[in-house]
Order: structure tokens, then sequence, then C-alpha cells
């Protein structure tokens, strides 16, 4: 029939009474029929989908309200999943030609219930042949002894969900069996509701109540749109079963335990488990298609850009109470106040007491000075613009944004998306791409104890789930391995995810927010990859890595936590590159007790170091800050606190583990021998830009290495060294257009200043009241002295190139102590060079000092040259930073020891990687 003699909208409706079988046949008359049925979809397929009592709307639980792509492609999966069960009967006839020729043997229909052929389940099963289908009629059925099911059956309850009860204990034994539209619970003998040990049983639309399901080796199992209440599932050594848009409530331990190591003993529906698996995985999904991609509890496509913000370091105990914009201002007035001091101690100098200096500049290099007052500064200026770290420079404005400072930073730095990361991370690819143990997609674990717990060397891949007011989401422990891709992950009373005991695995392109202690937990061991997350809005920190806990953490965006972005300590030697770390109530990374690990290349962050830690930051933007971009405090805090509550909540005494972070560390011998490994903190290769206070702030008793880092226009000085019994190594970085100072180094502060550039800062190059040596530096282009020693000072100062625009070169005050030779000092506009005004001569060698100056404005403008402008790096295939000069930074595949060329190191050693 030719279907144009009626109008569509009339065939339609005409085609709206046909049963399943009727649509197939009319969709094979042509392709105009095939279209014409096609068009159904929003209509009769999806009648057809929603009333069919074997399976529950496609996106039930997570997204019941949000319709399907398709209503005959969702029903078209859930017809052949329902099959499943019964593929077994092809693959034992495959080996036989003959069974071409048989004629297939009906399947019976057994109906159970009163009044019909048989009263009760058991009786049914003893007279079911293989295949048939037993239907059960409202109504509770009751056994008082365990059923042994030795023939593969299906059981399916009539009418609506909840109609039919089965208040017993299934032992299967054999090959495969379904089970459909049945309300379970455990019979008065046993909490066991159902177990199998080699076959494989499919559960399509049931209830599970206040029971248990045990799955065990080779036996397997598909689950799909169940309900599991006060009830839990246990699966031992499986190979691979699967739980589909399942529901898990109030449950009062793990929901979902996962134990063994998957068994290589597979049987027949391992291998139709696996294409079902992979034609319907979340990686092969648009991206906004994830079924947790629109929380109901938040929308988390965009990250928050109206109330900014930023990440703040909370330094001691009397800050701690207050409100973040208390905690930043007082730290701000006191930096102004000590700067202020030092300006105050300069102009109040008199310079009729200042002493002549003798120099080595020729009669022709001197000059009286131009009459005209009013000559351009320009012509004093020396460029610097194109030294070795200029390149960090080029995306900074040398302004401090107010409102759209976060967009700013957003735009400069764009993570890598999952995809991007599973391509370049052949690992990486190869956990998303497993599939063992226990798949876990599209369900709900809500107002519980816990979501899945793995141990033992179990494995299990959740996809697209929701985690909600639970205790804890996921826990995997004993060398186990989870992958959990695109899951939503909140409001847990304790951590989120728990990973300990040389766990792994991968956890990528989930949405951890609003818990209320860590969003991930990694301890004793414990090595996951933690990729393309968000994880924000947290109660605590945001990451918390401790107790020899590792794990690479690589292109999440951690925002909007009341703590530390990323807690390191306790040996915790995490790899953290890539990310976007921002709007925090606390520091981006804290790094704490003997917390070590490699920092690289993320952004946005503060990083706080404290107390005996020793970590890489390497290649990293920190950047927007409201305090220190980089803090150094070498004390001891509150940190045994925070360990004490990180997880304090949690009391998994069912699973053998004390809740007492204590018990998560190592000995004290083994926590003090891996200490003895590294001997030096390193800051290397970083931007650091754009912070309410100091670029760099140090209040240290260790030595630390500030390498080749690009430290400009942040709001105090570029660098203070408040204390450092240490020496502190600053070396080889560009110090730029800070509203205060270049670098401010305290009474007592070890210091070692060599081959840096430091230009263009709103106050002193360099103020300096402590000891050490400062070598091989262009202090150029600062509105204050180029350098000042005051004080108790006691410097080597040599080899250095400095200009001051409006001030003296040099600026020699107190009971300064040291060397002043053979630096090269350019005039400024005001036309001052050294003023040395000190208590004893005799203490303060200054000698051979070459000054050079402008007799009129034909002459030649200067430039840094022979060697151009510092500071002088080298930077490698690899995108790391190496200093050419003396200091030399030695890039290792290892972290070894290097020697430190000079001798105010102490014989100490530096720690390099390569990235």
């Amino acid at each position: 029939m030719d279907i144009s003699g009626l109008p569509v909208e009339l065939w339609r409706l005409i085609l709206s009474y046909l049963h399943l079988p009727d649509l197939g046949r009319c969709s094979m008359v042509c392709r105009a029929w095939y279209e014409l049925i096609l068009s159904l979809d929003n209509t009769r397929w999806r009648q057809l989908c929603l009333g069919c009592i074997e399976c529950r709307h496609p996106n039930w639980p997570n997204q019941p309200d949000v319709e399907p792509q398709s209503w005959r492609e969702a029903f078209k999966q859930h017809y052949l999943a329902s099959k499943t069960w019964s593929k077994n009967t092809q693959d034992l006839e495959s080996s036989n030609c003959f069974y071409l020729f048989r004629r297939k043997k009906d399947r019976r229909v057994l109906c159970v219930g009163p009044g019909y052929e048989f009263e009760n389940l058991r009786v049914a099963l003893a007279a079911a042949n293989p295949y048939d289908r037993i239907v059960l009629l409202p109504g509770v059925y009751e056994e008082q002894s365990e059923i042994v099911l030795k023939v593969p059956v299906e059981i399916v309850g009539q009418g609506k969900l909840g109609d039919v009860a089965l208040l017993v204990s299934v032992d299967q034994h054999c090959q495969t069996t379904r089970l459909c539209n049945v309300v379970f619970m455990p019979a008065w003998f046993t909490p066991v509701v159902y177990k199998t040990t080699s076959g494989h049983v499919q559960f399509d639309n049931c209830n599970f109540e206040n029971g248990q399901l045990q799955i065990h080796a080779p036996g397997t199992c598909q689950v799909k749109f169940c309900t599991f209440n006060q009830c839990s599932i246990n699966f031992h050594s499986v190979a691979l079963c699967v739980l589909e848009n399942c529901e898990f409530i109030g449950s009062e331990n793990a929901s979902v335990t996962v134990e063994g190591s998957p068994t290589s003993d597979r049987n027949w529906a391992c291998k139709h488990l696996t294409m079902l698996a992979k034609s319907r995985s979340v990686l092969l999904q648009a991206p906004d298609s994830s079924p947790c991609s629109r929380s109901k509890h938040e929308d988390w496509g965009d990250s928050p850009v109206g109330n900014i913000r930023t990440c703040e370091i909370v330094v001691g105990g009397d800050h701690s109470n207050l409100p973040p914009a208390l905690r930043t201002q007082p730290a701000l007035e006191q930096t102004c106040e000590k700067e202020a001091e030092l300006n105050g101690n300069l102009y109040t100098a008199k310079e009729g007491e200042a002493m002549t200096l003798d120099t080595d500049s020729s009669d022709s290099e001197l000059s009286t000075g131009s009459e005209n007052e009013g000559d351009d500064q320009s012509m004093y200026k020396l460029s610097y613009q194109a030294h070795s770290l200029s390149h960090m420079l080029t995306k900074v404005i040398y302004s401090r944004p107010q409102t759209n400072g976060l967009n700013a930073l957003q735009n400069d730095f764009e993570l890598k998306s999952l995809q991007q990361e599973l391509q370049r991370d052949k690992e990486a690819q190869s956990l998303a791409n497993s599939l063992q143990g226990c798949l876990i997609r599209r369900c709900l674990f809500r107002d519980g104890k816990g979501g899945v717990f793995v141990c033992s060397q179990g494995q299990a891949k959740m996809e697209g789930s929701i985690f909600r007011d639970l205790t804890y989401a996921v826990r995997c422990i004993q060398s186990s391995k989870v992958v959990m891709l695109k899951n939503d992950i909140h409001h847990c009373k304790a951590s989120g995810i728990f990973l300990r005991l040389s766990a792994g695995g991968l956890i990528a392109d989930n949405n951890i927010h609003s818990n209320c202690e860590a969003g991930l937990d990694i301890r004793k061991g414990a090595n996951p990859l933690i990729l393309c997350n968000k994880i924000h809005s947290g109660l605590r920190s945001g990451i918390v890595v401790l107790g020899n806990g590792k794990g690479i953490i690589r292109s999440n965006q951690i925002y909007g936590n009341k703590e530390a972005g990323i807690y390191i300590l306790y040996n915790g030697n995490p790899i953290v590159s890539g990310n976007h770390i921002f709007q925090g109530l606390a520091a981006g990374i804290a790094v704490n007790e003997n917390g070590r690990g490699q920092i690289i290349g993320n952004k946005g962050c503060g990083v706080w170091i404290m107390a005996s830690s020793l970590p890489h930051i390497t290649n990293n933007q920190i950047g927007h800050n409201s305090i220190y971009g980089v803090a150094v405090f070498c004390r001891k805090d509150d940190a045994n606190d925070y360990l004490a509550n990180q997880g304090g909540n949690e009391s998994f005494n069912d699973e053998g583990e004390a809740a007492i972070w204590e018990n998560d560390l190592d000995s004290e011998d083994e926590r003090f021998a891996s200490r003895r490994l590294i001997s030096v903190a390193l800051v290397e290769s970083n931007s650091i830009n754009h912070n309410g206070a100091a670029g760099l702030y140090i209040k240290s008793s260790e030595a630390l290495n500030i390498i080749a880092n690009a430290i400009h226009a942040n709001q105090d000085s570029g660098v203070t060294v408040f204390q450092s019994t240490q020496l502190t190594r600053i070396a080889n970085n560009s110090i730029s257009c800070n509203s205060l100072g270049g670098i401010l180094v305290e009474t007592e502060c070890r210091v070692e200043l060599r081959g840096n550039g430091i230009y263009d800062n709103s106050s002193h190059g360099i103020a300096c009241k402590g000891d050490g040596v400062i070598v091989e530096n262009d202090i150029i282009g600062n509105l204050g002295c180029g350098l000042k020693l005051l004080q108790t000072a006691d410097m080597k100062v040599t080899k250095n190139r400095i200009q001051a625009l409006q001030d003296y070169g040099i600026l020699i005050l107190d009971q300064t102590k040291g060397l002043v030779q053979d630096n090269l000092i350019y005039q400024g506009k005001s036309k001052k060079t050294i003023l040395q005004q000190v208590s004893n001569a005799e203490d303060c060698i200054v000698q051979n000092n070459k000054l050079l100056t402008f007799k009129r404005k034909s002459d030649i403008a200067w430039t840094l040259e022979n060697p151009p402008a510092r500071p002088h790096i080298e930077v490698t295939a690899r995108g790391v930073s190496r200093a050419t000069n003396s200091q030399r930074v030695t890039t290792m595949t290892t972290r070894i020891a290097a020697r430190v060329d000079g001798g105010c190191h102490n014989n100490g050693s530096i720690f390099c990687t390569i990235l």
C-alpha cells in the first residue's frame, strides 16, 4: 500500500494500535514504511517502552524527567538486554550443525498462585523444563527452606512491581536464570536472598529489601532497573558483573562490595556482558550527555565567576577564626608598615655625612651631572625585556585586575579534556577501556553508610552514577583498583573517595563536591590517576595525600573548598600538574609535616609549604590569590588537629580499619628514613603573579632553592625572606613590577642571591638586613634604591649591574658589614650612586666598583650586554628550565643529589625532576 494515500498524522494514529511484532513487520515493507515507523518515536515507541513491566524509564533513577534521545532505541536496548540470560543455548549448540534441522521445543508458561496449577514456587520449579517461564500471580510467597535452582528458568511477577513478593533464599546451581518484576525479602532463617557460585543470573525491575545477594566466581550477574533498600550485593572474584540503572538506599554498610582478584575462569555469559557493556560506555557519549552532568543539587557545567574569592593562606593560629576578608588586610598593613620603616631610614640620612668612595672609574666616565633636571627618564632607561624568562610575562598585564581577574585567569589557561588526556597517557587509556570485576553504570547510591567497597585486589568500574548523602561514596583498599568515569559524588559525611593500602586506578571526569571531609583521601601507598575532575565546595580539603600516598593529579578544576585545594603531608608524594586551583578559602596547595611531591604546571593556586616539607614545585602558574602566591613556613601548627578530624567521622569496623589517622601512617623509622632521602625543597620555573601580598614569603628553618621563577605584579614584595636560619638560595629568577620591593631579607636570614633580574619594582630592588652573598644580579629600574644594606647586614656584594632611576644605586647604613666590590652602577635620573653611612667603615669594604654616567643626551643609550639581561635560562625540549651560570640546576630522569657550586651551601644538595 502506498502510504501517500493518507495523511501522515492519520497513519500514526492507526499504527499506534499495533503491537511490537506488527510494527516490526511494517518496518520491513519498504523504506517509506520504515521511516514512517521511525516517526512514531515520541508516541507508540514511548508507550511501549514505559508500558513494559520488565523495565523502567531509560534514565531512571538519576534523571527520570529527561527523555532519551530515541525511545525506540531505548526500547530496543531493553529488549536485547532481557535476552542475555538465554544466549547460552546458542553457544551449546553452535558446535553441532544438526541444530539447524532440529525443531525448536516450545517454552512452557507455568502459572503460580491460588487456584492455578501450581500453588507455590517450589512445586513449579520441580515441574519446570529448561527455559520455561514461571509467572507468579500477585501475592506473597514464603518458603521455609532454601530453594535450589537446578534447571534454567525465567521467573516473572505479574502486575505492577510490588504486587508479587518472595520471602526466599535461592541457591542457583544451573547455568542461567532470569528473575523479573519481583520483590525479594529474606526468609526467616538467613539474610541471603540469592546466591550463585557458577551460573549467570539476570535481575530486571526487581526490589530487594533488607537482605544480601552473593555472586561467587565463576558466576556472573546482570542487574537492571532494580532497587536495593537496606540491601547489599557482594561479588567474590567475579570476572565480570554488570549493574545498570539501579538504586541503592539506606545501606548499613557498603551497598556493593567487590573483593578478590577477577578470576580467569570465565563462564559463557562473560563475552555477551562484555559486548553489551562496551556498546554503551560513557566514553562513547557526547560530553554533555552524562547522566550526572546536571545534578539537582547543583549545576556544575560552568565554574562560578561571581563573588570571587581567591585562595588564601592563613598564617598563625590567631587568624584562623577570622573571616577571609579580615585575614588579608592585617597582613598587608603590616607589610606596608615595614616597607615604610625602611623608606624612612633612607630619607632621614644626611648626605653630608657620607664617605667619599674610591672607584676604578676613569675621569672620562665620571660626570658632574646635567643641570637640566627635566631630562626624560627614558634617557636612562636600560632595556631588559629580552631575558630568558620574558616568555613567562607575555600574557601578564602589570596591574591587579579587580572584577575580571578570574575570567582572565581561566582564559589564559585551558585544561585538557579527558579525551586529550587519554590520547597522551596510554596507562590512563588502558584503565578507561578495562572491563573486569564489577561494572556499575548509571546507578544511584543515597542515604546510607557506604556506596562501593573494593578490597583484596578486587576491581570495579563506575560510570555515570550518583553518590549522595552517604558516609562515604567509594572505598578502595588492599591493592584493589577502581575506574570512576563521569560520576557525581556529593554531600558525604566523611570523604567522598578513600584509597588505601596500594590501591590504584583511574578517577576521571567526575563531579566531587560538598563533602564534609576531603573529596579524595589517598593514603598508605595508594597510587591513583586523578584526571579532569571538578572537586569543589568541600567543607575541608579538595584532595588530601598522606601516609606515603602517591598518585598523579592532573587537569582537574579544584575550587571553592574551605581548606586547601590539595593537602600533602606525612610522606604524601603525589605528582600535581596542569590543574586549575582557585577560589578556595585557604591555600591552593598546602604541604606540611614532611609532605613531598612534584607540583607541576598548575594555575591559580597559592602554595603553602610548612613543617619539614620538601616538595618540588615546578612549572606552575600561581596567581590572583588573596595573600601570598607561595608561602614557606617551617613550624608546628594545627596539622595534627586537622589530621585527627580528617576522616575522623568514619568508623569502618566492619572493614577492619580504625578511624583515627595515626593508624594509616607508617612507623616513625620509615617516616624519618624516607625523609633523609630529600634534603631541600625546590620552587622552580613558576610564574607567580598578581597575588595580594608577597609573591613568595619565607619563614623557615630549612634550606630552600628558588630557581628560574617569574615573580611579578604582586601587591607586596616579590620575595620576602622573613626567617631563614638555613640557606635560602634565590637564583636565576625574574622579579619585576611588584608593588613594593623586589627582594626583602630580614635580620639573621641567610641568603644567596645569584643571577636574578630584578626590574621595575615600586620600592627597593633588594633591601637586606641578613647575611650571605649577592652575586651577578641585574638590579635595574626600581623606584627605590637598587640595593639597600642596613642594620646588621653582612653581605658579599660582587659583580652586579645596578641602576636606580630616582635613588641611590647602593645604600649602606647602620652596622652593615661585608664587601661591596666589582659592581657596575649605571647613573639614574637622581645621579645618586653609592652612599655609605656605617658605624664602622673598616667592617664594610667598598672598592673597585665601576660607575657609568651620561654626559649629554647625544650619548648612545645603554644596553645590558656581555652578558645580556639576566636571568640566563636554557629551556630544554621538554620545557624544563635550566640555569646556565655556575649555579647550574641539573635535570635528571630520577631524583638525584647534585652538589651545588659555591661555598654557601654547607655541602648540601638540591633535587630536581625532569618532567
